[in-house]
């Protein structure tokens, strides 16, 4: 069979029902590779965390999916969800990269749209990331958001969370 060299033009999209096993395997090994040092609970790790139960539950239930985005060139290499609230601010969660494909602008990509839609709201954008997460937060304050001062206990753990916002009219740092 002759191989064909097909590139895939990068978008943006709602999340799919037929997306969700992609969608799993990513949030579940980029969950791996970030937390585990953190938590150091391989049983959390690999018993908890599994990606057939969560790719079900994406596939079979449309709200697991609201306000999800991905990342797709081709197949889906990241995912994000941007939740709005009546506080003014536009929240990014669950912002996830196949851990193969860090560092190739995917992340960004989906930070910018995130950021186009708090613009287009008129809404600061926010997020929670791990205190502990320094690769985390170095990605976000290379893109141009700010420690708010904010800071909270991760339920269930020792660990804790830190906010960071940026404001809606700027763009993101080169």
């Amino acid at each position: 069979m002759e191989r064909k060299d097909i590139t895939a033009i990068p978008q943006i999209r709602p999340a799919r029902a037929e997306d969700a096993s992609r969608i799993a395997e990513i949030w579940i090994f980029a969950k791996r590779a970030a937390y585990r040092s953190i938590f150091q609970n391989d049983q959390v790790s690999f018993g908890e965390m599994q990606v057939l139960p969560l790719a079900l539950g994406l596939r079979d239930r449309e709200g697991m999916r609201q306000d999800l985005w991905v990342y797709e060139e081709g197949f889906v290499k990241g995912v994000v969800r941007c939740t709005g609230t009546a506080e003014g601010a536009l929240w990014i969660s669950d912002l996830y990269v196949e851990p193969f494909f860090q560092g190739d602008g995917v992340g960004r990509a989906l930070l910018e749209h995130c950021m186009a839609m708090a613009q287009g709201a008129g809404k600061q954008l926010r997020l929670w990331v791990l205190e502990k997460n320094g690769r985390a937060r170095r990605f976000y304050e290379k893109n141009g958001f700010v420690m708010t001062g904010g800071r909270k206990e991760e339920a269930g753990t020792d660990e804790y969370l830190v906010e960071y916002e940026k404001e809606a009219a700027n763009s993101l740092n080169t």
